[in-house]
């Protein structure tokens, strides 16, 4: 049940930083879109790319978290 709760925490903390980085791209792209569509590409690769590593750094965290509980 222990590992639910944390899934669950996880879950919404990526939610709300999914949120975050839309708002900040949004607003980005609103900046950039005079110096042309590339930029803005790149900018939300990395952007994307960042999170994904974020999100998946967590998950190892939990799960060996769960390893040594258990």
């Amino acid at each position: 049940m222990e590992v639910v709760m944390l899934v669950v925490k996880v879950m919404a903390v990526v939610k709300v930083v999914m949120v975050m980085v839309m708002m900040v791209v949004i607003e980005m792209v609103t900046m950039v879109e005079m110096m042309g569509k590339m930029v803005m590409v790149v900018v939300m690769v990395v952007v994307l790319i960042m999170v994904l590593v974020m999100v998946l750094v967590a998950v190892m965290v939990v799960m060996i978290k769960v390893g040594f509980q258990s």
